[in-house]
């Protein structure tokens, strides 16, 4: 006979768009050598309506755990009894505003306590800061966000964006990326004006429903443009995500990762798989994207989570068999030329595996290929071509890019999984 414990992760996540919640990854352990055998790295659900996994076990005391994507360690004692469902609820600090707890969850603002409690907290650079963009001109106002739906495509190469960021522009710098006009996007009416909320459907920006706010063009890749306490910010959007939104957090207060502007996709496996991406732990995060196979390679129909789950993947491998997702490495590269990530990808892969000359040629062409084909989506890329570059230095043209990454990376925040560059500040 067995016993069955039932685990779930209590915490609002807002769930209108994600009514089964989020999963997480934990352990069940017998605790003091007593109950079976361990289960390891195991699937939790983590929201208020999502029904809790059941997991059988043999009688016995165990220690159930589980280490969130913000890296915050929950854990719990529970007793499993002979024909007994037992409910083990994990509960983890309040998210400071309800429609802040995917950023919570992520890691990327402070508990209810640090922005409710009497004591202030910390505002970084506060003198005189605000967040929006700057008065460009009627088309953008004044405390709003500016929204690139239809980007130029050259905007996304590395000379386009290392000159934003090492010269002072001609103009607003929104103007130099945007092929059509950009749209003003006011932040949601939610938490509070140090911790604005921007969240994007398919389509561009949504509300606080999820219903379509402002329509417009929208090219291969989307930004948006923001500023905050005297510096702007040009974010990458990993739109479309398939029917999941994408969230955008502009902080003026002390973010615990240190991030003043944080981008999530609230996808209930893929987006906490790149909380996990991000904080290194590579070996949760693949079990989320393993859990997800089917539906991110099967039809490719979300080729931006598809290369999510391949960077921890590729990443998570350490060794180099052949594997399943090979060929997925030369879907993403050959069928998805609008973003360099495909490339990067099959470059990471094929460099680690090269044993003769031709091989590695053909990986130094990859790495190429993806600089030329521009920045890359997910900050993890940004190292990984810089890493992968630097396998060559005695090729020129290997060495003059990989100039031009290592300087664009000074100005990207490596602990967020998209990319989000920081843009000349004029000297105060």
């Amino acid at each position: 006979m067995s016993g069955v414990l039932s685990v779930r992760v209590a915490l609002s996540l807002n769930e209108t768009d994600v009514a089964g919640g989020a999963k997480v990854v934990g352990n069940i352990y017998p605790a003091d050598g007593g109950g079976g055998a361990a289960l390891r790295n195991v699937l939790f659900p983590c929201g208020t309506s999502a029904p809790p996994a059941r997991y059988e076990v043999e009688p016995g005391r165990y220690t159930v755990s589980v280490t969130l994507p913000s890296g915050v360690l929950l854990s719990k004692d529970a007793e499993a009894r002979e024909g007994t469902d037992t409910s083990v609820t994990l509960c983890t600090a309040p998210s400071p505003y309800e429609s802040h707890s995917w950023q919570y969850l992520m890691g990327n603002i402070e508990s209810y306590g640090a922005y409710h409690d009497s004591e202030p907290t910390p505002v970084p650079r506060s003198r005189g800061s605000s967040s929006g963009v700057r008065e460009w001109s009627s088309v953008v106002e004044r405390g709003h966000a500016a929204w690139v739906g239809d980007p130029k495509t050259a905007s996304w190469q590395f000379a386009s964006m290392l000159k934003l960021t090492e010269e002072p522009p001609q103009g607003p710098a929104v103007f130099e990326i945007a092929h059509s006009v950009p749209r003003s996007v006011p932040s949601l009416d939610l938490g509070d004006a140090a911790a604005r909320l921007f969240r994007f459907g398919p389509h561009g920006p949504v509300d606080e429903h999820g219903e379509p706010r402002l329509g417009g063009p929208t090219g291969a890749r989307q930004f948006l443009v923001v500023a905050l306490a005297g510096s702007e910010y040009v974010v990458t959007l990993p739109a479309p995500w398939g029917s999941a939104q994408i969230e955008v957090l502009v902080n003026e207060r002390q973010s615990p990762t240190g991030s003043a502007v944080s981008v999530i996709v609230r996808d209930s496996q893929v987006g906490p798989a790149l909380g996990y991406m991000v904080r290194g732990a590579f070996d949760s995060a693949a079990t989320l994207v393993k859990d997800a196979e089917s539906m991110l390679y099967g039809t490719m129909a979300n080729p931006l989570a598809a290369v999510a789950g391949a960077y921890v993947l590729v990443g998570s491998e350490l060794t180099e068999r052949p594997r399943r997702w090979d060929p997925w490495l030369s879907r993403l590269r050959n069928e998805f030329d609008w973003m360099s990530d495909g490339s990067l990808l099959w470059a990471m892969r094929h460099l680690r595996r090269a044993h003769s000359e031709a091989e590695r040629e053909a990986a130094r062409d990859a790495l190429v290929e993806a600089f030329d084909r521009g920045v890359p989506v997910f900050t993890l890329g940004l190292s990984r071509l810089i890493h992968g570059l630097s396998e060559f230095p005695d090729d020129p043209e290997c060495v003059d890019r990989l100039e031009q990454a290592r300087r664009l990376s000074w100005r990207v925040d490596l602990r967020e999984p998209f990319v989000i560059v920081a843009l000349y500040k004029r000297p105060e």
